[in-house]
């Protein structure tokens, strides 16, 4: 049978990279690829004992329908978290729990941008968020990412020209580049997104895993007027496969929200929700996350400097002072497709292509992204010998 899809996916296509990142089944590799918190960062003792008091107190809380808003504890304890650190507005905003900040992300595209209206965001981006916004055929317009974040004359060109609906962006030790936004650009872009009339939707899934430098405002803390939503997410402080994210800003925008919400899944997990209350009631969240930031901070130094030991001199990298991931970028002239799949095939290490974070595929780029949090110092030591053997090979030292 010949079956005709919809407009809104028949255009979503499965990405080049998984010819790539498929080789990462073979236990053999060992992947820079994925995305995922460190296995020692999961407190599982704690999680086990919460899990247990949920089914043994009241498990009927965890186990029927809850409200799409969320459950309320949880919700008065993250409003009050982010009120905190000036992300919070009580007059003016209401925050909803999502599945995860890919869904926070998603429901407010679906708010707030119609078909063809322009989305602009940082170039290179997150995979799950540009899939998100282009299954919503909008206008998606990739701006240059700076080392201090998006460029901003570029930016204002956009709004100049386009009806921008939306900014997209990661401030902190963004995904994929790692780099973070000073607080000139973050000043600036709230100060454009005014003047041009768009919201700007803030996603902040790593900003409590900085390890390095002193920590900068967010957009949101700086916005008086109603123009930023914030995101955030439990996945990379207590674990990813709760799903438990959150999304604040204006009451009207989040009134909305809760209405796609609940054509798309009615709640997110009440168990994991409650989970998540108790463990913020129960545990020492800063002392939590003082401990995740030393296990990230290890990590990230001893791939940087197996860089510096073992990659051409000819690659470039940045330094981040938080999150999971390096960005590296091949001379001008080089095949980075070809550099990843040699890498993967013949070295047996996975790196995740550049062109996999831009706007479209196809666009120019010679970077990969290599991520620390997973493989363990032995596999990190080894990968990058075999990641810079390569690099040699191909660039000379």
């Amino acid at each position: 049978m010949n079956y005709s899809f919809s407009e809104k996916v028949s255009h979503l296509q499965a990405s080049a990279i998984r010819e790539i990142l498929k080789f990462t089944s073979d236990p053999e590799v060992i992947s820079f690829a994925a995305g995922n918190p460190a296995p020692e960062a999961f407190p599982v003792d704690e999680i086990t004992r919460i899990s247990g008091e949920i089914f043994k107190e009241d498990p009927i809380l965890a186990l029927q329908y809850s409200i799409t808003e969320g459950y309320p504890k949880l919700r008065e304890q993250l409003k009050e978290r982010l009120q905190r650190e000036g992300n919070f507005n009580p007059e003016r905003d209401e925050l909803i729990i999502t599945s995860g900040a890919q869904q926070a992300n998603e429901l407010t595209t679906k708010v707030l941008c119609d078909e063809g209206d322009t989305l602009v965001c940082e170039a290179p981006s997150f995979i799950g968020s540009l899939n998100a916004f282009k299954s919503y055929h909008v206008d998606l317009q990739g701006v240059e990412l700076q080392d201090d974040g998006i460029n901003t004359d570029e930016l204002e060109k956009v709004l100049k020209e386009k009806n921008v609906k939306l900014i997209y962006l990661i401030p902190n030790f963004q995904n994929p580049t790692g780099l973070t936004m000073s607080l000139e650009k973050r000043e600036k872009v709230l100060e454009l997104a005014k003047k041009y009339g768009a919201v700007i939707l803030e996603d902040n899934p790593y900003g409590d895993l900085r390890f390095a430098g002193e920590n900068i405002q967010s957009i949101k803390s700086l916005d008086n007027e109603g123009v930023v939503m914030y995101s955030g997410t439990f996945s990379k402080v207590l674990a990813p496969g709760i799903r438990v994210g959150y999304v604040s800003g204006p009451k009207e925008i989040i009134s909305k929200i809760i209405v796609c919400k609940q054509v798309s899944d009615v709640h997110t997990n009440i168990w994991a929700q409650v989970l998540a209350s108790k463990f913020l009631e129960q545990c020492d969240m800063d002392k939590h996350l003082v401990g995740l930031r030393e296990i990230y901070k290890k990590k990230c130094n001893l791939m940087l400097e197996q860089i510096e030991k073992n990659f051409s001199s000819k690659i470039k990298f940045t330094r981040p002072q938080g999150g999971l991931f390096i960005w590296c970028t091949l001379p001008d002239d080089c095949d980075m497709m070809q550099f990843c799949s040699r890498a993967v095939q013949e070295f047996k290490v996975a790196l995740v292509p550049g062109s996999a974070f831009m706007v479209n595929e196809t666009d120019k780029t010679t970077s990969f992204r290599l991520n620390f949090s997973t493989p363990t110092d032995e596999q990190i030591i080894k990968g990058c010998e075999l990641v810079g053997k390569l690099s040699k090979e191909m660039f000379g030292s």
